[in-house]
């Protein structure tokens, strides 16, 4: 018998010694928006490794990270509300927890998930091992710019009252705080990586508004007001995105609405120091991990070009056409290259960021948003 039991364990040490052990500082995700899955894709190898399948309405998706990177909490167009485990690259939980989401966020010790949603509006808080409700939050109308803030903090904005809330988790019961008077229509905002300064942009009025969240009563901050004066304004075919803001360390690099150009404002005065005219009214404007150039893409129908624009000049730099209906993009971690999802064209393309030479192609359904794992380890993202 204990013959028998030696010769099971070896048997079985052997197996673990034979199994490839998997690491996910390499990973990411690539959202394929038209079949409802994601792409595991290898950074290094600049390759796709799997499909996983089955999580509803992608039409406008988000995901973010669980500490370990291990696991994708994926936030879907259909309220859908998917844990994927990157590693067995299988779903391993799925809740439908709303008519409408529009993104979420994890808490900084990587806990709770939130979903920002449209129908019926507000945020949900579930909890991230297990995606059990663990708070309900009526907002009495559309949410948005919903990220995590330091001390188990959610900040996200109402679209219809203007009004921005913290929910705090910090203690044995959640706090609310509601801050008045944002402004008309928010509709997008970001948080900068130290966690000090949320700042919300505005639909209904040339503008953003800003909140130093390390003030004891934070209280709304005027950005840019009326920047757009005396110009005219462009139909707008797709709201920009400021979770893809540009912080260069001194400068944030904000997309306008409704208008060719992007605006330059002092990170600690949140006055204006410049602006740069595009090609097109801009989508995203997401700096290089360095800070040195800003890369930005455009809404329909200009969005089949990037412009490079140098932080130091804030001259356009390069421009080039990787294919119809650019999306997305995400720098590697250290920024030496960036991969742009190509929506028409069926294809993720690879970038070196300082040569612009094209790398590499990987198929891909309907591309849209691109996130590495190292997202898990920074704030509001």
């Amino acid at each position: 018998m204990k013959r028998f039991a030696f010769g099971l364990l070896a048997a079985l040490l052997a197996t673990t010694a034979q199994a490839e052990p998997m690491a996910t500082g390499d990973l990411g995700l690539v959202i394929e928006r038209a079949r409802g899955s994601v792409l595991l894709v290898d950074q290094s190898d600049r390759a796709a490794l799997a499909r996983i399948e089955g999580l509803g309405d992608l039409s406008h998706a988000s995901l973010v990270y669980s500490p370990d990177e291990r696991f994708a909490y994926v936030f879907g167009r259909d309220g859908g509300l998917t844990k994927v485990d990157i590693v067995t690259r299988q779903v391993v939980n799925r809740v439908v927890q709303a008519g409408n989401a529009i993104g979420g966020a994890i808490s900084d010790d990587g806990k709770l998930v939130a979903v920002s949603n449209y129908e019926p509006g507000g945020v949900r808080v579930f909890d991230a091992d297990t995606l059990e409700m663990v708070a309900d939050i009526p907002t009495g109308g559309k949410t948005i710019g919903l990220v995590d803030a330091p001390g188990r903090r959610f900040v996200f904005t109402g679209w219809d009252n203007g009004e921005t809330w913290i929910a705090d988790f910090s203690g044995p019961e959640m706090e609310l705080t509601k801050i008045k008077d944002m402004g008309e229509n928010p509709y997008d905002a970001l948080i900068t990586a130290n966690g000090r300064t949320y700042i919300t942009g505005l639909f209904g009025e040339d503008g953003l508004t800003a909140l130093d969240l390390w003030d004891e009563t934070p209280e709304p901050i005027r950005v840019l007001p009326g920047y757009g004066r005396g110009q005219q304004e462009m139909p707008v075919y797709k709201m920009p995105h400021l979770e893809g803001w540009a912080h260069t360390g001194e400068e944030f690099v904000l997309p306008a609405v409704g208008h060719h150009e992007v605006l330059w404002v002092d990170a600690a005065t949140l006055t204006e120091t410049g602006r740069t005219k595009t090609y097109g009214q801009p989508v995203f404007a997401m700096a290089r991990p360095d800070g040195r150039h800003v890369w930005v893409n455009f809404a329909h129908p200009l969005n089949d070009t990037i412009q490079v624009i140098d932080t130091v000049s804030k001259q356009v730099i390069h421009e080039f056409k990787p294919g119809p209906a650019v999306l997305h993009m995400e720098f590697t971690p250290r920024g030496h290259e960036i991969w742009i999802s190509v929506r028409d064209a069926d294809k993720v393309m690879v970038y070196d960021t300082h040569t612009f030479e094209k790398l590499r192609e990987i198929d891909a359904e309907s591309p849209s948003g691109i996130f590495f794992t190292a997202r898990a380890h920074r704030t509001g993202l």
